[in-house]
């Protein structure tokens, strides 16, 4: 604060006016909410948006983390000699990494970096909790889903802490495989008991 200055530490400055800006002020997109006409303007999106399970109206999310979970069993039932545990492993690491760069530039496109819409990180991180339980009952899978989706959702420390740190497509994948994480210890300890 300058000594001469009329303001106290209590009064707020003025807002500058818009003509006072500077010409530097990034311009944020518009918040968009997806449409399916979105979702196919380009395969960035389609991916992004766990091709189509993220346009639900109702807990995307979740639906993301569903399909993650279908696709799982059913590729891995399907074609067993193909989808193994090493095929899984590297469509893992290789889906985490595209995705940071997916999400950020949907996420870019959305004016939102971490839009509901985008579960692709949802898909990956059951994917990795999938690989880790199965093969197993209908029941542990279940259980599976629903601590991963429970952790996903209340973002429990240090969920929360790495996805208010990292605002692009690296926080987006890296606070669901943290969600992964925990799912998979407290999972851990169940079986031990």
């Amino acid at each position: 604060m300058l000594p001469n200055s009329h303001y106290s530490s209590d009064t707020p400055a003025p807002l500058p006016d818009a003509a006072s800006e500077p010409a530097t002020t990034a311009h944020r997109p518009p918040i968009r909410r997806p449409s399916v006409a979105f979702m196919l303007s380009h395969p960035v999106h389609w991916i992004s948006l766990g091709f189509g399970s993220g346009l639900s109206p109702i807990m995307p999310g979740t639906m993301g983390t569903l399909f993650g979970w279908l696709s799982f069993y059913v590729l891995t039932l399907r074609w067993p000699e193909i989808f193994t545990p090493v095929v899984w492993t590297a469509i893992i690491v290789a889906g985490f990494v595209v995705g940071i760069w997916l999400c950020d530039k949907t996420g870019q496109a959305l004016g939102v970096p971490d839009h509901g819409a985008i579960v692709w990180d949802e898909i990956i991180s059951i994917w990795l909790v999938m690989l880790f339980v199965m093969p197993a009952s209908f029941k542990t899978q279940l259980v599976a889903f629903l601590i991963f989706r429970a952790f996903d959702m209340i973002k429990p420390p240090p969920i929360r802490q790495f996805e208010r740190r990292f605002k692009n497509g690296f926080g987006v994948m890296g606070d669901d495989l943290i969600a992964a994480f925990f799912t998979l210890l407290v999972l851990a300890l169940w079986r031990t008991m």
